[in-house]
């Protein structure tokens, strides 16, 4: 990292992009070996926000009988209330652009806040049904609260939930039960909903470039979209049609490939080709299966190490280059 570092620094000067005197502060300031904790303690902030919600949910659990619902609404409503009112008070408002609390502590805080409000709007239906038969508005509900408070208050962590949610609504599940049960791979119909819900979050994403909406946001509906179509169409490879998922795979994979060297994304970089990787290995085996290669048996297996080996030796290559790429746009 430190040799990295220096040969940044090397570069800037070399364009002309800093004076000596400011290459020499540069130096002088990298050699001091200061170790920032700023985000060790956003972390424990996080932590923080995430044990004390769980902790009310075990309070809830374990006293349900001696403390009374009323009560229990009573006072997850009040401490709501007052997270929200801190966080309205210090917020600089709704802005098309980035924004960002004076204080990063009102960030957690409007998590809190919103977690506190998916658990009570749940614990209501749960015990008094307040939304009748519609369980969907059970989950709607707190959904357009999450979308609300992350363009108000610009908080990406929030925007995961409200994704999150609205993939709930739709039908989708990333429970750990419902991966066991298989319930995603046994419905057909879910894989659509889920390709559907992915090509609607990279329209929005495409809209909201187009128009100046938070576009730091785009990564994370991006994110979202590239594993919902990514995941529906390779399960959708094991059905009768799944030419037509292959085709979609590939079309995906190319905008996210290209996408990724864009924005210089490589965690959409590396999923990209690991979806397509899978993809690509899936049509090979549909292929084989309509040829008689009996007389290449042996050769078959002879080649298969290599092609595994090439398939690493690629994979490493691209990248080194995409690294290369990214390297070179950031100091340029």
């Amino acid at each position: 990292m430190k040799k990295f570092e220096e040969q940044a620094n090397q570069s800037l000067f070399e364009k002309n992009l800093i004076t000596d005197e400011q290459f020499k502060q540069i130096t002088a300031h990298r050699n001091l070996n200061i170790f920032s904790l700023h985000s060790e303690l956003k972390l424990f902030l996080y932590l923080s926000v995430l044990l004390f919600t769980s902790g009310i949910g075990i309070l809830i659990y374990q006293n349900i009988d001696t403390i009374g619902h009323i009560a229990i609404l009573s006072l997850l409503l009040i401490v709501t209330a007052i997270c929200f009112y801190f966080c309205f008070k210090n917020s600089v408002g709704f802005s098309y652009q980035e924004t960002q609390f004076k204080n990063s502590v009102f960030d957690y805080l409007i998590l809190a806040a919103v977690l506190l409000s998916i658990i009570f709007i749940g614990y209501l239906q749960f015990q008094y049904t307040v939304f009748g038969t519609h369980y969907g508005l059970a989950t709607l509900v707190p959904t357009t609260i999450a979308f609300f408070c992350a363009y108000y208050f610009d908080n990406k962590s929030i925007l995961s939930l409200a994704i999150t949610g609205l993939a709930a609504y739709v039908g989708l599940s990333v429970s750990p039960q419902s991966l066991l049960n298989n319930s995603f791979y046994e419905t057909t119909t879910l894989s659509y909903s889920a390709i559907i819900l992915g090509i609607a979050l990279l329209i929005w994403s495409m809209y909201s470039a187009k128009i100046n909406l938070k576009k730091h946001f785009n990564l994370i509906y991006l994110t979202f979209a590239l594993h919902l179509i990514s995941i529906s169409c390779i399960k959708n490879l094991f059905n009768s049609y799944w030419v037509l998922f292959a085709l979609l795979l590939l079309a995906s994979s190319y905008y996210f490939f290209t996408t990724s060297h864009q924005i210089k994304s490589a965690s959409l970089f590396i999923f990209t080709i690991i979806y397509a990787y899978v993809g690509i290995n899936i049509c090979l085996f549909k292929l084989v299966e309509f040829i008689n290669f009996d007389d290449f048996f042996i050769n078959f297996f002879f080649l298969v190490p290599f092609y595994f080996i090439g398939s690493i030796i690629l994979f490493i290559l691209l990248v080194k280059k995409f690294n290369k790429d990214k390297t070179y746009d950031t100091i340029r």
